[in-house]
């Protein structure tokens, strides 16, 4: 079993695919963290805090710097972080002046935590186009069944006719929902992280806060000052809104493993799983792994709100518990969207299948529509009591529900029309066009007019 099973070989496409792992490598993570001391530099270079020409050279060396990842690895088991050691070898990569101006007024947390915010900026993208991508797929799915006659099931147990589509809706609003509030959320946490040693910018003074406008806008980052080094709050919530996405897909994952079971037959997977000994199997691998990447982010959650809980000014016991959990999450989000996007294209819809288990053998889901049927004609009670006694006997393999009312009662009930899909989820249909006006234009773009 790999330390990292979203980096494993095995297991990294399972869980997840290339896009989102290269976002979290070493290689992104120093890349970044060189980015933000070239950036300082040219902001500051900008206002006038460097001699002419070391903003430019520092730059530039962070570019070009080849780090040393031997020395990096070693350094940060010492100093518990990997800046010291970076700075060291950018600024021996420079001339004498341009050295002594890297990393100018910054501490080692505003670098880390502006570059893991940079990262986050480019998977916030990712996720924000992949769940647009999924919810045009559950659109198109729940318009294109929204009159599909299908058996809800309340508490695992048979209850009452309902639409697909409107099944299939509720998978796509929580995370149509959730990209919304997304795109606020970014803009609240994406900030430039920069306070200095105590976050106080003690070291450039009255410049200082200048200094932090300047690097947010050489960077495309908001802008937050003071800084925000002990407070983890923004962070927590962007991996609060990545676990409710994985939360969202591991609902999509359990019914559809749900419909695959040969039981129920109602869905099945093109490209399903094998078993290596059992070549009946056909395994939802994909339904399944989302499950699974929700649990696992769910259980990360309780650890981010752990890491939530810095000490004082600054504390390296929770933010380095970040660093092991935060990932995780986002993960669990990015790399569950692209499963989920497979699963929705493979996925075969069996219209009849689902027709049967409502109207067909003992006719029982029928029970609800059949008691408010009779009681536009009989006392409510004893609709009731009559549809109760209807359901004991086709429930013992005497008839169908329906024909054993139209001889109990011989109320003047249309029992055909009552069958009927349009009268069984003609509701349900408006509850699906309604949900579906309610999603954002691009989302429903796939809906055909």
């Amino acid at each position: 079993m790999n330390l990292s099973p979203f980096a494993s070989a095995l297991t990294g496409d399972l869980l997840g695919d290339a896009d989102v792992r290269a976002l979290f490598t070493d290689e992104r993570q120093i890349a970044d963290m060189l980015r933000v001391e070239g950036g300082l530099a040219c902001a500051q270079g900008r206002l006038g805090l460097l001699p002419p020409g070391v903003a430019r050279r520092i730059a530039d060396a962070s570019m070009t710097l080849q780090p040393d990842w031997a020395a990096l690895g070693a350094a940060t088991a010492s100093d518990g972080v990997p800046v010291p050691e970076l700075v060291r070898q950018l600024r021996a990569a420079l001339d004498e002046e341009a050295a002594g101006y890297v990393h100018f007024g910054a501490t080692s947390q505003d670098v880390i935590d502006t570059a893991t915010v940079l990262a986050l900026r480019d998977l916030c993208d990712l996720v924000d186009r992949r769940v647009r991508d999924v919810v045009q797929c559950l659109a198109t799915l729940a318009a294109g069944h929204r009159d599909t006659l299908c058996l809800a099931r309340t508490r695992t147990q048979p209850a009452v006719p309902t639409s697909f589509g409107l099944r299939t809706l509720a998978w796509a609003r929580p995370l149509s929902r959730e990209r919304a509030r997304l795109k606020v959320l970014r803009a609240e946490v994406l900030c430039v992280q920069f306070g200095g040693a105590a976050g106080n910018l003690s070291a450039l003074g009255d410049r200082g806060p200048e200094v932090a406008d300047a690097l947010a806008g050489e960077l495309g980052l908001g802008a937050m000052v003071p800084a925000w080094h002990g407070e983890r709050d923004g962070l927590l919530a962007l991996a609060d809104s990545f676990a409710r996405i994985s939360g969202a897909l591991g609902k999509l994952g359990q019914d559809v493993a749900h419909g695959c079971q040969v039981e129920v037959g109602e869905l099945q997977l093109a490209g399903a799983g094998g078993s290596s000994t059992m070549p009946n199997k056909q395994n939802p691998v994909a339904a399944e792994t989302l499950v699974t990447l929700a649990r696992h982010a769910a259980g990360s959650l309780a650890v981010a709100h752990q890491a939530q809980l810095h000490g004082l000014e600054r504390d390296g016991m929770a933010w380095t518990l970040e660093w092991l959990n935060l990932p995780q999450v986002a993960l669990c989000a990015a790399g569950g969207l692209g499963r989920a996007r497979a699963l929705l294209n493979a996925l075969r819809v069996d219209t009849e299948r689902m027709a049967a288990a409502v109207t067909g053998g003992s006719g029982l889901p029928l029970a609800e529509a059949a008691t408010f049927a009779l009681a536009e004609h009989l006392p409510q009670a004893e609709a009731k009591q009559h549809v109760v006694e209807a359901c004991r006997m086709a429930g013992q393999g005497e008839g169908h529900l329906i024909d054993l009312l139209a001889t109990r009662t011989h109320a003047p009930v249309d029992w055909e029309d009552l069958c009927s899909s349009s009268r069984l989820i003609g509701p349900a249909m408006t509850l699906v066009d309604r949900g579906l006006s309610q999603l954002a234009p691009d989302e429903r773009s796939g809906i055909a007019r």
